[in-house]
């Protein structure tokens, strides 16, 4: 099965995007593609205080498939695109130390698109992130024949 085919499986519509009308949502240098980061529509607020880890990882699912559909912008199919890189930031409580449980919501769902092909990834607290959002999210791909 392909990815493209693995990714409408799992109910992500990779066509469904967007793009802001001031930034890239991505950008190919070579056989590699930085994607911007991308925030959690539909989660404000705080972890630790104003949502728990698991509507943080539910959030840092929504920065994923945006991640998927602006890499999608620049190559049309995601089959042959690999996960390299991800950078998380949560917006966090000052005692809040799970943002590596938060980010897992995303690199679940790369676990499953790529069948458990590993990644690497940062997780990291903020003081605060754009207009208040939850999570933020970037990601760099590899494009690989």
């Amino acid at each position: 099965m392909s990815l493209d085919e693995k990714a409408k499986e799992l109910g992500i519509d990779i066509e469904d995007y967007t793009a802001s009308t001031t930034l890239a949502p991505a950008t190919k240098i070579g056989n590699t593609i930085y994607v911007s980061g991308h925030v959690s529509g539909g989660y404000k607020g705080k972890l630790g205080t104003d949502l728990t880890v698991e509507q943080g990882q539910e959030a840092a699912k929504v920065c994923a498939v945006q991640l998927l559909q602006a890499a999608y912008t620049i190559t049309g199919t995601l089959n042959n695109l690999r996960l390299r890189k991800l950078l998380g930031a949560v917006n966090s409580a000052p005692d809040f130390t799970d943002q590596h449980l938060v980010i897992n919501g995303a690199s679940q769902l790369f676990w499953d698109l790529y069948d458990g092909e590993l990644h690497a990834r940062s997780a990291l607290g903020f003081v605060s992130l754009p207009l208040g959002f939850a999570v933020e999210i970037e990601a760099i791909f590899e494009i690989v024949e």
